[in-house]
């Protein structure tokens, strides 16, 4: 027993540098890329503060501050997901699928429509307050979601229909929303919403950066609840497990997760389905493990990402959540298929 111990914690542990060196070479080659080319030499001595003006310009104020969005929104999106999938016990789950990201990108929309005119959404207290508006509405979300799905307990089936279908209807508002817009804003929020990191500065970084930073500990620290729901509501009421209050808490960690990631990245689909599922094949079932290597597979994904769609079609840019789908839209149609 305790060798295969031993033996999963090795694999945890040389899963979790094999990321972490992935990460920084993709990290170098996203600073590299671009209408300007910077070579990897350059963007040391650059961030050792040798390199020229212009380059110092180019990675500290565009291309660093959207390459630690796309990390951090990367490893939110991925937890949240690998969340609603334990707490749900459906492995379709996922926050966009389900309208938990719909629902706090129509907070963020409605944040706009409302506050346009009065506050700059550049401005420092749109970027701090966003991300509030966005867990608003995460939260009407999910709590309609789970109201709409309850027939005497959760039927897994039953709350993706039900999500899918509170997603239309979000949709549905968002594009009544847009249409009254004034064109600025229309054109930003239709891109937004399509997955983009719409504004990467420093100060969206600090905003975002606290909910990552609290939220995903607590989440793991939360991982063996995840695991006692995979046997069952009796066996773990019978372990001492609240259960009730357990799921309440890991909901709340993925909607706000969720909500923070919309307000920063917009509505980016998938990426918190595929992610855990990855993360199970390489780890196995136990969250303790498939939650940091979730963490480290979304954030690097979505970099990924990020860095071809802002290079494919240079100098225009596609935004991320359009590469995201592409790329794992496939996937999600062999998990329906698959799926009982």
């Amino acid at each position: 027993m305790n060798t295969v111990k031993t033996k999963k914690r090795n694999q945890f542990i040389w899963m979790m540098i094999t990321l972490g060196i992935f990460i920084i070479i993709m990290f170098f080659i996203s600073l590299s890329t671009g209408v300007i080319q910077i070579t990897p030499i350059e963007v040391i001595n650059t961030l050792l503060h040798n390199g020229t003006e212009q380059q110092a310009l180019i990675l500290f104020d565009f291309r660093l501050p959207g390459i630690v969005l796309a990390l951090l929104i990367g490893a939110m999106l991925a937890v949240s997901g690998t969340i609603l999938q334990g707490v749900t016990q459906n492995d379709l789950a996922d926050p966009g699928i389900l309208g938990i990201n719909t629902g706090a990108g129509l907070a963020v929309v409605l944040y706009i429509y409302f506050f346009q005119d009065m506050l700059s959404l550049t401005g420092i207290q749109s970027i701090f307050l966003m991300p509030f508006a966005a867990l608003i509405g995460a939260i009407f979300a999910a709590v309609l979601i789970y109201l709409l799905a309850w027939r005497s307990g959760i039927n897994s089936i039953r709350l993706v229909l039900v999500g899918i279908g509170v997603n239309a209807g979000f949709g549905a508002i968002l594009t009544i929303l847009q249409l009254r817009m004034d064109p600025q804003n229309y054109r930003q929020v239709t891109v937004w919403l399509a997955g983009d990191i719409w504004n990467a500065n420093w100060n969206f970084v600090l905003a975002l950066l606290p909910w990552a930073l609290l939220l995903i500990p607590i989440a793991i620290y939360k991982a063996k609840a995840l695991d006692v729901f995979n046997l069952g509501d009796e066996v773990a009421a019978g372990l001492g497990i609240k259960i009730e209050k357990e799921r309440g808490i890991l909901l709340l960690i993925a909607v706000a997760l969720a909500g923070a990631a919309v307000a920063a990245g917009g509505a980016i689909a998938f990426l918190g389905l595929v992610v855990p599922h990855i993360a199970r094949k390489l780890i196995g079932p136990l969250h303790q493990l498939i939650i940091p290597i979730s963490t480290l597979i979304g954030a690097l994904l979505l970099m990924v990402a990020d860095t071809i769609g802002k290079n494919i079609l240079a100098p225009s840019e596609i935004p991320v959540g359009v590469v995201v789908s592409i790329l794992s839209a496939p996937y999600f149609i062999y998990l329906l298929m698959k799926a009982k």
